[in-house]
């Protein structure tokens, strides 16, 4: 689900289907689905278990704990519910994505690169909601050597 401008973005990271979310309500399409991903906080709990398959899996990173909602939904149906809203921490973590990208299994979106220096508005231009993919920040290598 996305919007209009980001229909060939998304289909071009291999989407089998893609709505159009300010022309169709996903919840209202009749549909059904193994998996809802959740990563922008555009679409409520609700809508999604509405019309999560029952062996489904619901997955929210913009949500770090359940509230009672999901509780009572996790003990009422075999639906899966994980939810997250960090990065990976370790070192082990890094390198296994990075190795998902050298093997092309996972494409990152880059819709950004700012310097540190420009950490401010790199800050301003994600508030505004409408980035395509994700923000980098670059940090300038410290030359390692000193002189004496």
């Amino acid at each position: 689900m996305c919007s209009t401008a980001n229909v060939d973005l998304v289909n071009s990271l291999g989407a089998v289907g893609v709505i159009d979310y300010t022309r169709e309500d996903f919840s209202k399409t009749g549909e059904t689905y193994d998996v809802i991903f959740e990563a922008v906080g555009k679409s409520s709990f609700e809508d999604g278990m509405r019309v999560l398959d029952e062996d489904g899996i619901y997955i929210n990173i913009t949500v770090p704990f359940p509230d009672l909602r999901m509780l009572l939904a996790l003990s009422a149906s075999r639906r899966k519910i994980l939810l997250g809203e960090n990065a990976p921490e370790s070192a082990e973590d890094l390198a296994f994505i990075k190795s998902l990208v050298e093997a092309g299994e996972l494409r990152p979106v880059i819709d950004r690169v700012y310097p540190l220096e420009e950490i401010v508005e790199a800050h301003r231009y994600v508030d505004q909601g409408h980035k395509k993919g994700n923000v980098v920040i670059t940090v300038a290598q410290m030359d390692t050597e000193m002189s004496v």
